[in-house]
């Protein structure tokens, strides 16, 4: 089954063949059934063939399950019975976070007795792939997905959430929970736009945020009004988000990212390197990752890339349209863009005119790649940065 891309729409079959395959039964006999396919609604069910009976051998199936852009897939099993094996390299079922087969979105590969975890998907898109081989068949799998508008369980190295109906206006009497927690180390958030219904006290519309994967957590804030609120840095693996509006007067909502692990750093060395998530190996989809040099004021940055694989430019556009790598002259996006990259390029070395410089890496809902390697050294300019001398590592 194939979900081929075309731009950044997803393009994908209504159907499957059916799939032909030995009876687990003892006979001789071939079975044909109807296997996988797309689920658009936005609640269902689904199971694997013959459920509750033995799955077929040697069978392959797809569920694409699509629900209203905006919006999040919930998924979770209330049976699992597969063939067990320590690496489930016989029977197993995989879940990805958007189409299949990209390695950058898989969430998971299940076999044996236990059930996989819920999963809440971080766009509106989720696979799952079932698969059996021709030796020993058990009772399958039966799993419920449904649509949720606002709120859920996240998980990552990062991820991005919104008001509901953003950047349209979100809806009156709404409440939304983001249960956050992170792959590794703390999270930090931070909010890319924000207009909410303001008030003395934010007792109208608002946003809470708690310090652990519930509102019974330490309180880190509730914020209303136009201005962003301020980074957040929780002190554990979990962070906890509550929205609500009341029966009147509406804003635009917010846009919030969220980093943990090594897809956060802030460095304050004179010197050194650090690399894309998971390098030398593939780094996961729906990424944006900020990593933020800071060294005293009259220091400039010089940075060196070791090595570079994105994903490529575009073929209808040519720019970093899929995934990229920025760099930005000072601590925020908002900075001057010193550079951005894409694919297999080789960068010259980029320096800074401050004292501080960021690097961002955005990817994509598909087609993951090895990344970036590079380093960093930091000099003392010895005269006005907008002048061509200086001193150190910058003459």
């Amino acid at each position: 089954m194939l979900f081929p891309r075309l731009g950044s729409q997803l393009v994908c079959c209504a159907a499957l063949a059916p799939v032909c395959s030995p009876s687990p039964r003892g006979t001789a006999d071939t079975e044909c059934i109807k296997c996988g396919g797309v689920l658009s609604a936005p609640s269902g069910n689904f199971s694997s063939p013959n459920f509750p009976g033995p799955y077929p051998y040697e069978t392959e199936c797809t569920w694409l399950i699509v629900v209203a852009e905006g919006s999040s897939v919930l998924l979770s099993f209330s049976h699992f019975e597969l063939e067990y094996h320590a690496a489930c390299a016989y029977d197993y079922l995989q879940v990805y976070n958007g189409a299949s087969r990209d390695l950058g979105n898989l969430l998971g590969t299940f076999c044996g007795r236990s059930a996989p975890p819920p999963f809440a998907s971080a766009w509106h898109v989720m696979a799952v792939v079932f698969r059996s081989d021709r030796h020993v068949a058990k009772r399958g799998f039966a799993a419920t997905y449904h649509k949720d508008a606002c709120g859920g369980q996240l998980m990552g190295l990062s991820g991005e959430i919104t008001s509901p109906r953003y950047p349209e206006s979100y809806p009156n009497d709404a409440e939304c929970r983001w249960s956050i927690r992170a792959t590794d180390g703390p999270l930090t958030l931070i909010f890319a736009d924000f207009q909410v219904e303001g008030g003395q006290g934010c007792g109208f519309d608002y946003v809470a945020l708690f310090d652990g994967p519930t509102a019974a957590a330490p309180h880190l804030g509730r914020y209303c009004g136009s201005s962003h609120p301020p980074r957040i840095i929780s002190s554990t693996r979990h962070l906890f988000i509550l929205f609500k509006s009341d029966f009147n007067i509406v804003g635009r909502g917010f846009k919030a990212h969220f980093y943990s692990g090594e897809c956060q750093e802030v460095y304050t060395t004179i010197k050194g390197n650090f690399s894309s998530p998971q390098y030398p190996n593939f780094y996961p989809n729906n990424l944006q990752c900020q990593w933020s040099i800071q060294l005293p004021p009259g220091y400039r940055i010089k940075v060196f890339f070791l090595d570079l694989e994105l994903e490529a430019r575009s073929s209808l556009t040519g720019g970093c349209d899929y995934d990229r790598l920025d760099a930005f002259d000072g601590g925020a996006e908002n900075a001057s863009l010193l550079g951005t990259w894409c694919g297999r390029e080789s960068p010259v070395p980029v320096t800074s005119r401050s004292h501080q410089l960021l690097l961002v890496l955005h990817t994509d809902r598909s087609t993951a790649k090895r990344g970036f390697s590079l380093a960093y050294v930091g000099g003392k300019a010895s005269i006005h940065p907008s002048e061509s001398k200086s001193c150190g590592i910058f003459l």
